[in-house]
């Protein structure tokens, strides 16, 4: 009888060990994302807007690339590793909603965020060769077998009235496309707030360049001068996502 009892318990732990998804192993995250964007771009890419209880929580189902080149459950602010660095702390940007919009669409995936965005830069800095492309070069190179989804831009007020904007942006994505050997690399570009001559060189983006989209940033609000507060930061992310899907429906079509 002992005998038999032995050989139960050890028939159970044998079960055990081969079916691990049973006990929650399915809903883990993979520790390697099957979609990951390059969010780039200038204060409002990094956040501004102050942190709402709950957002230091993980957000399910997305990693982030922290500091020393791992994925990690990513958690706000989701600029924190950016080796740019930021003038200022990070804190809530378009990247939490714009995950969880992509995530609502395709929620069998896992979503990866490379952050590397800095406060205060101008395009001319994200120029190839220029120290933030550069660093962000440094950061996707060192990633084994990376290939990106899509690169998400947020411009800023630093090249507001610059007439050579929509030019640096096209070498921009040309550049990036390039050196990553992604011709076809999605590419979203966002809207400034308010009505400043570069959100008009900014929507001609998609007439240069095959594969990219605009992510409007109509009427934001703002807790400053030029900082989206978190409602807006919502909207925003979620308007990415939305250009994304366009950028995808439109490669369909062809």
């Amino acid at each position: 009888m002992f005998a038999a009892h032995s050989l139960t318990i050890l028939a159970g732990m044998f079960v055990l060990a081969a079916c691990p998804v049973a006990f929650g192993q399915a809903t883990a995250p993979s520790t390697r994302p099957a979609k990951v964007f390059l969010l780039i771009g200038q204060s409002n890419m990094s956040g501004r807007a102050p942190l709402a209880p709950g957002d230091d929580q993980p957000i399910p189902g997305v990693l982030l690339l922290n500091g020393r080149g791992r994925w990690e459950p990513a958690t706000n602010p989701l600029n924190r590793y950016s080796n740019g660095p930021d003038n200022k702390r990070p804190q809530f940007g378009p990247g939490d909603s714009f995950a969880r919009a992509v995530l609502k669409a395709d929620p069998q995936v896992t979503i990866g965020l490379i952050v590397n965005a800095r406060g205060g830069s101008k395009i001319e800095e994200w120029a190839r060769g220029q120290h933030l492309y550069e660093k962000s070069m440094q950061r996707l190179k060192a990633v084994e077998g990376l290939r990106l989804t899509a690169v998400l831009w947020h411009p800023g007020e630093s090249n507001a009235k610059d007439d050579e904007y929509l030019a640096r942006l096209v070498q921009l994505v040309q550049d990036l496309r390039q050196d990553l050997r992604q011709p076809d690399l999605p590419f979203i570009a966002g809207e400034v707030g308010g009505d400043l001559p570069v959100n008009g060189q900014i929507r001609l983006l998609p007439t240069k360049l095959p594969g990219t989209a605009v992510a409007g940033a109509q009427n934001p609000k703002r807790f400053d001068a030029f900082h989206f507060d978190r409602a807006s930061q919502v909207t925003l992310g979620q308007r990415y996502a939305e250009a994304l899907a366009r950028v995808g429906q439109r490669a369909d079509e062809r």
